[in-house]
């Protein structure tokens, strides 16, 4: 997998760096020469910006995202059931025992997965013995299909608060969905940059993206990128401590 390679800096300055990785042709099993290139910067208004680009010669698929982990409170810093969690998606992608998607989005409407007004990511959790989808993730490891009024444009996703501070955190993109992910399998073994340690629920991951499995789901788009496309998408993370606002609507 490629955030297990050593990529190369292509630029860097204050307030931004690109890297590029070649994926050689068979690597991981996946066909063609993939040339990738990521975009990290930061602007004035505590925005993250990713943008990231692939070309191949050989079809391939591609689905690239950022896999960081967070903790309005600080690293390490206790749960992150409390933190309030909004998602722009009506609809969330069921899957097996397995964690593989069943080929269908289904509504989040009376479940624990609607999150379309905020509520803490731990309200629900104590359904997890009932709830079948809740059961298979053992807790929150959902793809959510995010609201769009047209193909590919830039738009609100996610807001997460931690009510303690005020710390929030919003996200935007131009991917079609988002996997939410609620630290369900940390056991303290991972350690952050400043050295403590990740525990049960201390941290989450909210991943823009594509359909996960969409190869092998004929009702999801495609994702593979074919000789003289580009591949080319952009997501923002944007922090801050005042009221949120929506800039794309």
């Amino acid at each position: 997998m490629v955030h297990n390679q050593v990529w190369d800096v292509k630029s860097v300055d204050e307030t931004s760096i690109v890297l590029t990785y070649l994926s050689k042709d068979g690597e991981m099993g996946y066909p063609g020469n993939l040339s990738v290139e990521v975009t990290y910067q930061l602007s004035a208004d505590n925005e993250v910006q990713i943008d990231y680009k692939a070309t191949t010669d050989e079809s391939t698929p591609v689905n690239l995202t950022n896999h960081a982990f967070f903790n309005l409170k600080g690293e390490g810093n206790g749960t992150i059931n409390d933190h309030l969690l909004t998602i722009n998606a009506d609809k969330f992608t069921a899957v097996d025992s397995t964690l593989i998607p069943l080929g269908k989005n289904v509504s989040v409407e009376g479940t624990p997965f609607d999150f379309r007004k905020a509520k803490t990511i731990g309200a629900d959790l104590p359904l997890q013995d009932e709830n079948e989808q809740l059961k298979n993730g053992l807790g929150y490891d959902h793809n959510f299909a995010l609201n769009k009024t047209e193909g590919g444009e830039m738009s609100w996703a996610v807001t997460v608060v931690e009510p303690e501070s005020g710390r929030k955190m919003g996200i935007f993109t131009e991917e079609p969905s988002i996997q939410f992910y609620g630290g369900n399998f940390m056991s303290g073994a991972d350690t952050g940059k400043y050295g403590k340690a990740f525990d049960f629920r201390e941290a989450f991951a909210l991943e823009t993206q594509h359909f996960p499995d969409s190869s092998n789901q004929p009702e999801f788009p495609s994702i593979i990128l074919n000789p003289g496309e580009t591949y080319s998408i952009t997501s923002i993370y944007r922090f801050s401590t005042t009221e949120f606002h929506d800039k794309f609507n």
